[in-house]
Formats: C-alpha cells, structure tokens, sequence
C-alpha cells in the first residue's frame, strides 16, 4: 500500500507505565480509531509520536505491529541521530511492511547543508529502491533542509516527497513550483497553513490535530476538495482556535489531553508539567469537551 493525497496522521505514541516503555495496547486502539474514523495514513515515531523518548528496539517493535494491525499505509519515521541508527530502523521498517519512510536529518547537533545532502543520499543508496523514502523538514526541532537542498535532492528521483512541516507558505510554494518538472508528493507538515497549501495543490498532510480530531481534518479536507467556501472558513476558524490553545503546551501535550478527553489510553507525559501548567491544561480539556461535539456534528451546513 502507498500512502495517497488526503489526510494522514501523525500519531501519538501512548506511554506505558515502565520507563521508556510504550503501550502497545493503547497504541493499536489508536490505529483502529484513527483507521475507522476514514484517515489515509498513518505516520509513527515522527515528532508527535516522541520518538525520542523510545528505544530503537521500542520503536522497532511498534512499527512491525502498526503495519500488521493498520487498515491503512504506514509511514514509518526513521529520524536518528547517527546514519547507522536511521538506516537500522529503516531497513526493519521496510521488512515490517511499512508503505514509506519518514527521515529528518539527523537530531540535536546542527549540521551545513552539504553535510544534510551527503546524509540523505548515503541513507537513499543504502536502503535502495525497496521502499518510499520521504524527506521531513522540521526546523523547530532539528537542522533545516533548506529549500534549495530540498529542491536538489528531490530533483534526484531518490526520495518518493517531502513532509514539510516548517509551517512556511513560502516554502512550499518553492517546491511546489518544481513538482511539474520533477514529480513528487509534497505534503504539508504543519496544521497551521494545511488550508492554503492544500487548496493550492498540495497532495496532503501528515497532521498531528487529526490524532485527536480527525473529523475536524478529514471534514476541511472535504470542503477544499469539493470548493464549499463557507465550509472551509468555519473549519479553518475552528482549526486555527484548537492550534492556539496547542501552542500554550509543550509538543505534543495539547493533542495528548485532547486525546486523553476522548477517552483514548495516551498514558503519563514523559515530563510532568507545572501546577499552572496542570491547571490550563484542565480548562484546555474542558474547553475541547465542550467543543468537540459540535465538529463531530459536522457544524453548519
């Protein structure tokens, strides 16, 4: 199966009670959630997921299980900080069935840009042609992939796209511009301009609001794709509205305790917040209870 246009999810990871442990439980009833609430793909271990805080043997284990429980593509991150330690959990990845690999540059020290360009392409000549690979741009967090090397390593024909999840229109403009040339699935990264980007052609998104809110996505989608205008607006206002109360938290605790108000099993934080902290993110919950019924109800007409 391969990842198509629409909607995908970057999915959380629940936590165990162990340290560093995973619920593999709570983790497959969040795959049939998501799967049955009608979302194309899911994506683990990205940035949402925290793959950080899981061992590549956690991580390795989980995706084997996604693959075999998901009714629909998973997308597999792979970000590490070593080459050797993305190209362990890609090649597991690809063995386990996963539909494409999701690969950041490597994490928390700061590399030049031809340094970004030689480790991608080592990753791509290693794994091979057995599966999609994926660019994932994500400079809050890691070194940018600059558009320009974003731009040449697409050019290469080696990598299936990118997951950009800068939050910059800017950016995706530019690299939609070479889409004609130089085919190549371009997907929005970032909730806060998925609107724009996928009324102006981009293939989709890996969202981290659909993990809680997947009618809220799929739903905006839909609008944009079938040019219902007014449906849009009221979805991107209601979509902006929960982005603004994420940005009071730490990534991903928002979507965790929306999550967690479902009734979904999200599990601890793996770092636990202030009491102020504690206290909003109470009001944030109460304040989603309240909210969600009327995105379930599909909103006005």
């Amino acid at each position: 199966m391969k990842p198509i246009s629409g909607v995908n999810v970057a999915a959380l990871t629940p936590r165990g009670k162990q340290p560093h442990g995973a619920d593999v439980g709570g983790t497959l009833e969040l795959i049939d959630f998501l799967c049955s609430a009608g979302v194309k793909g899911i994506a683990l271990m990205g940035s949402t997921g925290e793959f950080v805080n899981f061992s590549s043997e956690e991580r390795i284990r989980l995706v084997y299980l996604a693959t075999k429980r998901s009714r629909v593509p998973v997308l597999a991150g792979v970000g590490h900080s070593t080459l050797d330690g993305a190209l362990e959990l890609g090649r597991e990845a690809v063995a386990a069935g996963a539909a494409g690999l999701l690969l950041m540059p490597p994490y928390f020290f700061r590399y030049q840009q031809d340094d970004l360009r030689q480790f991608f392409l080592d990753f791509a000549a290693q794994v091979g042609k057995q599966v999609a690979i994926y660019l994932y741009n994500i400079p809050f967090f890691t070194t940018e992939i600059e558009c320009e090397t974003a731009v040449g390593l697409l050019s290469t024909g080696l990598f299936a796209g990118i997951k950009d999840s800068s939050g910059s229109f800017d950016y995706f403009s530019r690299l939609k511009q070479i889409t004609t040339a130089h085919p190549f699935t371009l997907l929005v990264g970032n909730d806060v301009v998925f609107t724009r980007a996928r009324a102006a052609g981009a293939d989709g998104v890996v969202s981290g609001v659909a993990c809680a809110v997947p009618e809220l996505m799929l739903g905006l989608d839909a609008a944009i794709q079938s040019g219902n205008r007014a449906r849009v607006d009221w979805l991107e206002a209601r979509l902006q509205e929960f982005i603004a109360w994420l940005d009071r938290f730490p990534t991903p605790v928002g979507v965790k305790a929306a999550a967690a108000a479902r009734g979904l099993k999200i599990g601890p934080a793996a770092v636990p917040l202030s009491p102020s902290r504690q206290k909003l993110l109470a009001e944030f919950q109460e304040w989603f209870r309240a909210w969600l019924p009327e995105i379930q109800r599909g909103g006005p007409a």
